[in-house]
């Protein structure tokens, strides 16, 4: 952003957006490390409970691979947050030398909407396999005839840590749609 013309007014603009990048920095970060914390104990939890699982839950191992994946993603959105932040410092300082440019700043939003995209992307894929399978145990239990004496088999019971994952997903997509607000809202400012 060293590529200002007038002196008077491009300090006083570069202070805005320099205040900008920090608090938009720390505020997504904050909102991601919580949410990302969160899904990241349950899928833990969830992919070592699974592993005992899996033979009779075959996509349950995929559903999670790609909640994984996009908590994977989310911590590469986290450090672009925490980076929107450095970059924040940066504008601020007094030696125009030690400020980013511009193509360099908006290059650096742009790489976090796609991070975060990316990550949204991934993270529903996940869901959606989840959810199939939540769908199919409902679907298959439901077909139990009352009053007969069956013995269910337990993996085809929809769990409360089934639940947990659509939980965990759900944390990971708002995370990464905190990171895409707040990337968003950056490019918009930068770019005027």
């Amino acid at each position: 952003m060293s590529d200002q013309v007038e002196p008077q007014s491009s300090s006083s603009q570069l202070r805005a957006i320099a205040r900008l990048f920090r608090l938009t920095g720390w505020i997504t970060f904050w909102s991601q490390v919580v949410l990302g914390l969160v899904s990241a104990g349950i899928l833990t939890f969830a992919s070592f409970s699974a592993a005992t699982r899996a033979a009779n839950n075959p996509g349950a191992g995929l559903g999670i691979f790609f909640a994984i994946s996009g908590l994977v993603a989310l911590g590469i959105g986290i450090f672009i947050s925490f980076r929107y932040v450095r970059i924040g410092r940066q504008l601020d300082s007094p030696n125009p030398n030690n400020r980013p440019r511009k193509i360099e700043t908006i290059q650096t939003v742009r790489f976090g909407l796609i991070v975060h995209l990316v990550g949204i992307l991934l993270t529903l894929i996940g869901a959606q396999a989840i959810v199939g399978i939540l769908l199919t145990k409902s679907l298959t239990v439901s077909q139990i005839i009352p009053g007969t004496i069956t013995q269910v088999d337990p993996s085809r019971i929809v769990q409360p840590l089934d639940i947990f994952v659509v939980q965990a997903n759900t944390n990971t997509i708002s995370a990464h749609f905190a990171g895409l607000v707040g990337s968003i809202w950056l490019l918009n400012r930068v770019t005027r």
